[in-house]
């Protein structure tokens, strides 16, 4: 069985030692592992993974033990595992689309059992891969099909409604975002017409966890491109829709893969 294990907890001697020793009493040969030391916080974090002949139960319960005495946040499954997403979505489809479409290649390691729009929009983008798609309207139904499906994490894909605070304390550092940047920004209708207006000369996009305070979460991933002059607005609006698909289809298999450590109010990736 090929099992990743995640660690955090405060650092501390021998803990490097402890996991090692832990996944030879598992029978176990690691095949990969990284580990990070915050020296803001002294919260060191680790990846790892490895084969074993053991159950996943087993090993769970050897490496508990082994590891208890760091009192860790303790992470354990089956690599081949895939973590169910729940995706919300308003009209536009570029994000969704570049999701089901890496799904289909296998290249993206997670399961959409449910896209969830506050419009009919995208309906028939979504059915026509075997995706089951609802229109809801409120936070409470949203979060019961979260329980009912078992939902491990929610992607906005250029959702187009603010999630309140309750909901976001519902999945804390379960929701990921993605969103426009620019140098400078520009908040309010038609981002990319102002954009223009002034000139700018990078436009991006951040992915970012989602918390009670609009568009300020932890940052998972950016990425920008270099513009100029001659762009018009509807060209930066199509390079814009290119980076925030890919930033966010990266994000999301970060997330699926167990790459991401939250540590305060910034993010510790392994990529």
């Amino acid at each position: 069985m090929d099992l990743i294990v995640t660690l955090q907890c405060k650092d501390q001697p021998g803990i490097v030692h402890a996991m090692t020793s832990a996944i030879l009493a598992c029978k176990g040969n690691i095949i990969e592992n990284q580990q990070f030391t915050d020296p803001a916080t002294n919260i060191f974090v680790m990846r790892t993974r490895f084969e074993t002949n053991l159950k996943l139960e087993e090993s769970e319960e050897i490496l508990g033990k082994e590891l208890a005495r760091f009192t860790p946040t303790l992470k354990l499954r089956g690599a081949n595992q895939k973590k169910k997403a729940l995706v919300l979505v308003t009209k536009e489809s570029h994000c969704l689309r570049d999701l089901l479409y890496l799904i289909e290649l296998g290249e993206l390691p997670i399961e959409i059992p449910l896209v969830i729009a506050n419009h009919e929009d995208l309906r028939f983008l979504v059915e026509t891969h075997g995706t089951a798609f609802e229109v809801l309207n409120t936070e409470d139904a949203i979060r019961n099909r979260i329980t009912e499906l078992g939902i491990d994490f929610v992607v906005l894909a250029r959702y187009m409604q603010i999630l309140s605070k309750s909901f976001c304390d519902f999945m804390p550092g379960k929701i990921i975002n993605i969103h426009h940047s620019f140098l400078p920004g520009f908040k309010g209708a038609k981002p990319y017409h102002q954009a223009h207006a002034r000139g700018v000369k990078i436009i991006g996009a951040t992915a970012h966890f989602v918390t009670s305070e609009l568009d300020e979460g932890p940052i998972i991933q950016q990425d920008v491109a270099h513009v100029n002059h001659a762009s018009t607005p509807e060209e930066l609006i199509a390079i814009g829709r290119d980076i925030e698909r890919r930033v966010l289809a990266k994000a999301v298999k970060l997330y699926a893969e167990d790459r991401i450590f939250l540590v305060g109010q910034r993010t510790i990736i392994f990529n």
